[in-house]
């Protein structure tokens, strides 16, 4: 499948990117600079689907080149929902229905290719 969207750089692992702070005497996650770049850099990039703001169900096709074979598949899918909805791509991550992910090695182009198909309330089981 030729993917629509293509997101330069190395997709971060979600589970690894928030740190513990104390905000007024309370312990709290906040987003690493290492994340909050990268949603940066995948805003600027999403050009195909920023502010599409699909609302419905939709389906998610991905393929993954991450720099080596350490970082999961999965923890990169959270993150690309979340940029995904960030960006104001989609409306709720919640309306993902299937999602079809593959993963790569590229050492020189680490990257996320995907694309979004809006499927119709009916189709979904």
């Amino acid at each position: 499948m030729k993917h629509e969207q293509v997101i330069l750089g190395n997709a971060p692992s979600k589970a690894n990117q928030y740190k513990i702070i104390t905000l007024c005497g309370h312990g709290s996650l906040a987003k690493t600079s290492a994340l909050k770049e990268y949603e940066k850099k995948f805003y600027l990039q999403c050009g195909a689907y920023r502010n599409k703001n699909i609302q419905g169900f939709f389906e998610l096709y991905v393929d993954v080149y991450f720099h080596s074979n350490r970082p999961d598949l999965d923890n990169s899918l959270k993150c690309l929902l979340d940029c995904l909805q960030a960006c104001k791509a989609i409306k709720n991550d919640r309306n993902c229905v299937k999602i079809v992910a593959n993963k790569f090695i590229d050492k020189n182009n680490p990257r996320i290719e995907f694309t979004i198909v809006e499927v119709n309330k009916e189709d979904v089981k």
